[in-house]
């Protein structure tokens, strides 16, 4: 209930605040997300578009609304536009549901509001917390979904992470490897370190401005809302010592 009260009140004054941790316990890695750097944001757009919509779906997002609040250029809206698209088009995935649900098993997710679901640092940590694992579909597991059935789009980037298990003994006496951290890549990726993680960081500025568009429309009017209501009080104390002031100057019949 308190955990729940924190949540609505941290959300309410546009406060990130982690309150849970990943899979098995994974701390979450945080992320600042600043909606004033609209470069960021498109880098991000171009990574989405690049990675992530071929096989899912921004169904409540449309090209112009990101061309209008990113401030694009006619060229820069062109270069995200898909073939066939227009600025009005959703954001649909490229791949159809029934090739995705046959290669996948099931059909991937819409993508539109899983920042709201899941929280900025969540995605940020998920999106860098895959690493190796054989026994799994496509060679790759995750440290904060275990048993994940997407595959690491970004493994040629930043090299596939090699898992740290140790050994936890449970109570009935046997031995369980448990996922303790994860290391550098075998075989680096095309990117350093530093290169990989700012184009996480983008993608996720994306990803967490898609799920509420409105909220860098709020941005830019909170200040003139503060101005109006700083105004607005100085009037009010204006007439609170108007009128105390004649109140003063009545007689006191007693």
């Amino acid at each position: 209930m308190i955990r729940a009260f924190v949540f609505v009140i941290a959300n309410l004054l546009g406060i990130s605040t982690v309150l849970a941790s990943g899979g098995d316990g994974v701390p979450l890695k945080h992320v600042d997300v600043n909606f004033s750097d609209k470069a960021a944001l498109y880098r991000g757009a171009e990574t989405y578009l690049a990675r992530c919509a071929t096989c899912h779906s921004a169904k409540y997002m449309r090209y112009g609304r990101v061309a209008t609040d990113l401030k694009l250029n006619k060229n820069q809206l062109a270069a995200l536009l898909p073939p066939g698209a227009k600025p009005g088009s959703e954001m649909m995935g490229f791949m159809s549901e029934d090739y995705a649900k046959e290669t996948f098993g099931v059909v991937p997710p819409d993508l539109s509001l899983i920042a709201r679901v899941k929280g900025a640092d969540w995605l940020y940590t998920y999106l860098t917390s895959f690493y190796a694992d054989p026994t799994k579909r496509w060679g790759v597991n995750n440290a904060v979904f275990p048993d994940v059935g997407m595959p690491d789009v970004f493994a040629a980037e930043q090299g596939v992470l090699q898992p740290v298990y140790t050994d936890v003994k449970l109570p009935d006496g046997s031995i369980d490897k448990r996922l303790s951290h994860l290391e550098g890549p075998l075989v680096p990726g095309s990117m350093s370190p530093a290169e990989f993680d700012h184009t996480v960081k983008d993608l996720v500025s994306f990803m967490v401005y898609m799920s509420e568009p409105a909220k860098m429309q709020r941005m830019t009017y909170g200040p003139y809302v503060l101005i109006f209501i700083l105004i607005f009080m100085v009037l009010l104390y204006l007439v609170k010592k108007e009128y105390w002031r004649d109140i003063k100057k009545v007689p006191d019949n007693d």
